[in-house]
């Protein structure tokens, strides 16, 4: 552990970062204060996205690619012109496959609010992200009547 002998009142304007052997040092620290048990390792804190979430063979070009860094998203290479809230939608449903998700809670993690009155605007937005992904994929967003939606991957 590095010992620290400078006074408190000389680190106004400074800013140290202690990075562990084996941490990506590409990870932003700045402005986070962790407080974690003793012993605890820092990787196990941190968790890093990734920048693309491949899926439905992806590095193959085939299927269906979402690059959240890049904010894309691709069916058998083919960028897909996505709105905002669409490749929210997508992005959200291929990250977390077979899991199933209601309308109410795609509205708060996607939208960013609680629940409406009238959950239609979710049906409507899968609607218009299955014609966007085509014939060959759009069943790839699976509707789990009277609960809400989930994303199959393609079995291999």
């Amino acid at each position: 552990m590095p010992q620290l002998t400078t006074p408190l009142s000389d680190l106004s304007d400074m800013t140290i970062t202690v990075v562990p052997e084996g941490v990506d040092s590409s990870v932003p620290l700045v402005g986070y204060l962790v407080l974690a048990p003793a012993g605890t390792r820092l990787n196990e804190l941190i968790t890093v996205p990734t920048a693309a979430v491949p899926t439905e063979r992806a590095a193959s070009g085939r299927g269906i690619t979402i690059d959240e860094e890049e904010r894309t998203a691709r069916v058998d290479g083919a960028l897909l012109e996505l709105t905002y809230l669409e490749f929210e939608l997508l992005a959200h449903l291929v990250r977390h496959p077979h899991r199933v998700y209601s309308r109410e809670q795609l509205v708060t993690t996607i939208w960013g609010y609680g629940p409406v009155g009238d959950q239609r605007t979710v049906d409507v937005h899968v609607a218009r992200v299955r014609r966007k992904l085509g014939a060959a994929y759009r069943e790839r967003i699976v509707t789990v009547r009277r609960v809400g939606y989930k994303y199959v991957p393609a079995t291999v």
